[in-house]
């Protein structure tokens, strides 16, 4: 009898920890000691006196990888807090893009209809480019960039996934 392995859940985890110096490469090791992989990482400071930070990380495992990557960054030392928001329920997940396509003629002209069509919003513009901002979810993005490809994409910046839990209680 062949047992199937279970398939890989994408999860997004928001830790809140003490922003000082070496927390982000603990958090960084611990994934790569143990062989996880980080698809999205972003840090942010988010108190007014600058001690507290929020690190969004999406990554994917089985259930028991997920369970596992939790409880071991629960135990890292200046780790406040570490929310499944993927578990938690609703919550709303955006990132931005800067996508700079090359063309001329009806390339030129199909880069901003479809730019048009994922409201992306033109940041800089040249006679021979365009440096488009679309933000989204992960699914937009990667749809704008698949089309943008075939005009003339020839560089792209993404920032990350920023997440939080919706409702009236903080994640």
């Amino acid at each position: 009898m062949h047992i199937k392995p279970e398939a890989a859940e994408r999860h997004t985890l928001s830790l809140t920890v003490d922003n000082e110096a070496g927390i982000l490469a603990r958090i960084a090791g611990m994934f790569t000691a143990r062989g996880y992989n980080i698809e999205s990482l972003t840090v942010a400071d988010i108190t007014p006196d600058h001690a507290v930070s929020r690190i969004t990380i999406v990554t994917s495992g089985s259930p028991e990888v997920i369970d596992q990557i939790i409880a071991q960054l629960d135990r890292l030392v200046n780790v406040h807090r570490v929310t499944d928001l993927s578990e938690l329920g609703p919550h709303v997940e955006r990132e931005l893009a800067l996508v700079k396509v090359v063309g001329s003629g009806d390339h030129r002209i199909e880069a901003l209809r479809l730019a048009e069509v994922y409201r992306a919003r033109v940041v800089d513009a040249t006679t021979t480019s365009f440096v488009f901002e679309v933000t989204g979810g992960i699914e937009k993005i990667d749809k704008f960039l698949e089309l943008m490809r075939e005009v003339g994409l020839v560089e792209v910046a993404r920032t990350g996934v920023a997440a939080i839990a919706r409702g009236k209680e903080a994640a």
